[in-house]
């Protein structure tokens, strides 16, 4: 077996040190058969847990060596380590331990996602089942928790971003992931964009870690959650007990972790080591004060936890462990939650190019002015835009700029810089003092797409979003097939620059729209109604990362 690395193992020795509080809380429970053991048959088995359960299992290890009836030693050492660092060595093949203890089941399914990505065969691992669960809460600053609490707690909140919330990073947070997933099944299934737009909202800021989003959320202005694992409060708790959260447990549907007992393929046939690490699984499995104190729960959801801050017992306990059953559907979505996470998230350099037509007065069926419901539906897109994405704006319309039928008012700038951002809004806001002339988008599109090119940025999605109400009506610019010919000719695989055309009311030419987004890789949307436009916005942003392979 490779070792483990030192950094792991100094981790581990910091761990042990750190648990002593659990061996004075949890009162001694003998074993009829426990004698002394010879130290010089000493074999330790090697287990490698989520830091989360750790010292729970560093506490059971801790009360070996048991002489077994094979006249062996049961010893074990315990490393505490992320699931994601080591969902990482197990793939690369740097992984040093007989039994793994992932903070939940949904990492096999990343654990054979990432072995397949390397063109690898997953380990022959073997899943005993879990030896506990967490539910997945919303953690509030105790001093928020009363203003929070004025409406039910529910995942719809959180989607409709209602109740603000913080996710930490996906990538390494099963409980993220988890969320997400409660998220989506009270989402319509028939509109994604309604699921697509929870994740836009919740990516505008993404914490690192569990600890960095608890201490975003104790300084936000607003009341605010945080998207963790009862567990993870519950250590937060005992650390930190003039800075407490409070955990909230969501009424429309309950997501438990689980923490499986995992065994890692050896090349060591020996049955009497199987038997130990055996007897060391019923040595977990029958410690149940260790878990209660670490804040973990019972497989099927019960136990009374005595920990501030976190209920007692769990709360609808038995529809609780009913959603325990979800975790294996967890597992399955998440590899493509994670792939729309990424799609929302992405980095993105974008020109938006706005039709400011003197036809975007005309009234709209709702009885508002067409410029009027696109300024109602492009500020509430801006809202969902993370500081990770880069933006600038043009406008359009014929002989709007001398000669040229488009004007600059934003260059490409990032969102994160807050004067930007308020320049934008400013921008919105104006529109509907700066309409006149006809539409002239031909000449723009490609306009658009050069300036977009003359930047690009290889670590970011580049594309042009066009917003406009009518056809084309410049006489004196390109006609369609010269556009398409340049778009043809400037076309370059390896650095694509897609153009998302949305058209708004009954006068656009969507023919023409979407044979200008094929030739670029991109796509083209029609918006007949006012109402469909902010549905229509969100779904062209959300398919701008995955564009022009969607």
């Amino acid at each position: 077996m490779l070792g483990i690395s030192a950094s792991i193992t100094v981790l581990a020795v910091v761990f042990v040190l750190g648990f002593v509080w659990i061996g004075s809380a949890v009162e001694a429970e003998p074993h009829a058969t426990r004698v002394a053991c010879d130290e010089n048959q000493v074999d330790p088995i090697r287990v490698v847990a989520d830091p989360s359960i750790a010292g729970a299992v560093e506490y059971t290890a801790s009360r070996l060596p048991v002489a077994t009836n094979s006249g062996r030693c049961l010893v074990a050492e315990v490393v505490a380590q992320s699931s994601s660092d080591s969902v990482a060595s197990i793939a690369s093949g740097q992984f040093d331990a007989d039994v793994w203890i992932p903070g939940s089941g949904v990492w096999l399914e990343r654990l054979a996602a990432l072995t397949g990505s390397l063109g690898q065969s997953m380990p022959a691992i073997e899943d005993h089942g879990s030896l506990a669960v967490s539910p997945v809460v919303l953690g509030v600053p105790e001093a928020h928790a009363e203003a929070i609490e004025t409406d039910p707690i529910t995942w719809a909140r959180v989607r409709d971003r209602e109740l603000p919330a913080l996710l930490p990073d996906p990538q390494s947070s099963a409980a993220s992931v988890a969320a997400l997933y409660a998220v989506r099944n009270v989402s319509s299934s028939e509109d994604p964009r309604q699921f697509a737009a929870a994740l836009m909202t919740l990516g505008k800021q993404i914490p690192a870690s569990a600890e960095a989003a608890i201490g975003s959320a104790m300084t936000a202005d607003l009341p605010t959650a945080v998207i963790l694992t009862e567990v993870e409060i519950a250590e937060h708790n005992m650390e930190n007990p003039d800075d407490r959260m409070v955990a909230e447990y969501p009424t429309d549907g309950s997501v438990l972790l689980d923490y499986p007992f995992v065994l890692l393929p050896s090349d060591d046939p020996d049955d009497a080591r199987s038997s130990l690490i055996g007897e060391f699984e019923d040595e977990i499995r029958a410690a149940k004060q260790p878990m209660d104190v670490a804040g973990l729960r019972r497989v099927d959801g019960s136990g009374v936890l005595s920990i501030a801050g976190i209920s007692p017992s769990l709360p609808d306990a038995e529809a609780a462990y009913a959603a325990a059953e979800q975790t294996k559907e967890i597992g399955a979505a998440q590899l493509d939650i994670l792939r729309l996470w990424g799609i929302m998230t992405l980095r993105s350099r974008m020109l938006a190019v706005i039709d400011v037509s003197g036809s975007m007065e005309e009234p709209a069926a709702n009885g508002l002015r067409r410029i009027d419901v696109f300024q109602q539906a492009a500020g509430g897109a801006m809202s969902q835009f993370s500081g990770e994405v880069e933006l600038g704006v043009w406008i359009f319309s014929t002989t709007r700029n001398g000669d040229l039928d488009y004007e600059e008012l934003a260059p490409i700038a990032p969102l994160a810089d807050g004067a930007h951002t308020d320049r934008i809004m400013g921008i919105i806001g104006s529109l509907h003092q700066r309409l006149g002339g006809a539409t002239g988008f031909y000449d723009t599109t490609l306009a658009a797409v050069e300036r977009v090119r003359e930047g690009y940025d290889p670590e970011m999605v580049n594309s042009v979003l066009l917003i406009t109400d009518g056809k084309n009506e410049d006489e004196n610019g390109i006609d369609l097939p010269t556009l398409l010919a340049k778009l043809h000719e400037q076309d370059d695989p390896l650095e694509p620059v897609p153009v998302i055309m949305v058209g708004f009311g009954p006068d656009t030419d969507l023919a023409a729209m979407q044979q200008i987004a094929a030739a670029t890789g991109g796509a083209a949307y029609s918006a007949a109604q006012p109402e469909d436009l902010s549905a229509v916005l969100v779904d062209a942003l959300y398919q701008r990362g995955c564009r022009p392979d969607c």
